[in-house]
């Protein structure tokens, strides 16, 4: 499976913090904005993965992220000459999906969770198998910030709009979707909207009309956060503060990951370590290389591993 990660735009509402970079390179407490949606991709097991931004901006994602060898992935960028719409990051891979199953991430979207990979994995292999698309709704107090979408009483997704006057339920589509192969051939019919931008829920309508659309709520235990605004942004990096304050580890360390999935070894694991330094970062990778963090399977839990600390 294919994954993309949208990182474009202009940021204007992070003016004058964005004046010169993007939003997407922006600190998220400790880490580029960027490692959280990159480490989403990767706990669902892709590999192959297209990062799009702005012409300014596509070449500091390069420097920063490189080929991706030493993540254990392919990194591939492609420019997006103007920010029409999320549908558009289809349009623009067309080349790059090539015909295959492909996710989409929103560059400023951080997930955390227990049980967090499980459920991306499972929405893999939904969409390798051909059954359509996976989104996830997410409650929120401002539904009409977002597309929305409405429940049966069966709870069975019937209907969603892009940021209605009267929301129908307080269930935001987080900015996170896995597709069946259909994707490109389907964006590729998306009209423009009123604003003028290939809607993402228009997209996402299609599946929904065609019987194939699975809307999973990630409810208690998850935490789901858009650091599109000055405040949302601050208050990302203070949960990530106090969730890696609390367990003692950090979240989001992306080569950790990849040692984890067995993407890169134990010498490229140290020397990621060395390149960071005497950073807490670096030290982190250190420390799981040489065991200092231990991983053991956890049968309690859905997800593939625990995490203890031995220091």
């Amino acid at each position: 499976m294919k994954g993309i990660i949208l990182a474009g735009g202009s940021g204007t509402r992070l003016y004058p913090l964005t004046t010169v970079t993007s939003k997407q390179l922006l600190p998220v407490y400790d880490k580029p904005m960027i490692y959280y949606p990159l480490s989403v991709l990767m706990l669902a097991g892709i590999r192959d993965i297209l990062i799009i931004s702005t012409p300014k901006d596509l070449p500091n994602f390069e420097r920063l992220l490189g080929d991706g060898s030493h993540y254990g992935v392919h990194f591939s960028y492609k420019v997006q000459p103007s920010p029409d719409g999320l549908a558009q990051a289809f349009i623009l891979g067309e080349e790059f999906i090539a015909g295959e199953p492909c996710a989409l991430v929103l560059g400023d979207n951080i997930f955390y969770g227990n049980g967090l990979g499980n459920t991306l994995r499972k929405a893999v292999a939904q969409a390798e198998s051909g059954e359509g698309a996976s989104v996830f709704g997410y409650y929120v107090d401002d539904p009409e910030r977002y597309g929305v979408v409405e429940f049966d009483k069966d709870k069975k997704a019937v209907s969603i709009e892009e940021k209605p006057k009267e929301p129908k339920s307080h269930y935001a589509v987080t900015g996170l979707y896995f597709y069946d192969e259909r994707v490109t051939e389907f964006a590729k019919q998306v009209k423009p909207s009123a604003r003028g931008e290939l809607e993402i829920t228009d997209l996402n309508r299609m599946y929904l009309d065609d019987g194939t659309l699975n809307v999973r709520t990630l409810g208690r235990g998850y935490a789901w956060l858009d650091t599109g605004t000055m405040d949302s942004l601050y208050e990302a990096g203070e949960f990530v503060r106090t969730v890696q304050r609390a367990q003692g580890l950090p979240i989001a360390v992306v080569e950790e990951i990849a040692y984890e999935n067995g993407w890169i070894s134990k010498g490229e694991l140290l020397e990621s370590a060395d390149r960071y330094g005497k950073s807490p970062y670096g030290r982190h990778l250190r420390d799981v290389a040489e065991g200092r963090v231990v991983i053991i399977p956890n049968r309690v839990s859905t997800d593939r591993f625990s995490w203890y600390v031995v220091r």
